[in-house]
């Protein structure tokens, strides 16, 4: 399998709403590349247009860090329902490096999904897997992190991107 490169904001296909994944495609390739890629940037999700894959489809694999590898599939995700209650945590995305930023997001998100096999999912996330699951579906509605920022915690995770090298 391969490393594929990944998209650095502020590339315009970033900010891109992604197109469904057609039933016939194969993405068997893609999808063990997007877990190599993810890995090997020590990262514990990965959507598609990150890869410059304008598709609805992401990986994750929120506990491999803890020496528990839990990879899923996500092909056309769609939320279900999640919590009225927010709760604020820290967020880094691979296409975003060297900063980190907190975001407010529903507790919870009950979310329907297929896998690469065609298997049809609904299932309720909670705590990290919930982030993790809504940070990735946000980039397939073309948002990153620092779109759900208020302008005074933009302009400081600007200031901090820029003095990334």
């Amino acid at each position: 399998m391969a490393v594929l490169p990944i998209l650095r904001w502020p590339d315009a296909r970033l900010n891109t709403v992604c197109s469904p994944v057609a039933r016939q495609e194969n993405l068997s390739r893609l999808i063990a590349d997007m877990f190599d890629t993810m890995y090997d940037a020590y990262g514990r999700g990965l959507a598609a247009p990150q890869v410059g894959v304008m598709k609805r489809l992401f990986v994750i694999d929120v506990t491999w860090k803890d020496g528990r590898h839990s990879p899923k599939v996500f092909i056309n995700p769609s939320v279900l329902d999640r919590s009225d209650t927010l709760v604020e945590g820290t967020e880094a995305c691979l296409s975003i490096p060297g900063i980190s930023t907190t975001i407010a997001r529903p507790d919870w998100v009950a979310v329907s999904w297929t896998d690469a096999r065609g298997r049809a999912y609904v299932r309720r996330f909670e705590g990290a897997a919930a982030r993790c699951v809504q940070h990735e579906m946000d980039h397939l509605d073309g948002i990153v992190t620092l779109d759900r920022l208020d302008t005074v915690a933009r302009t400081r995770a600007d200031r901090a991107y820029a003095a990334v090298p």
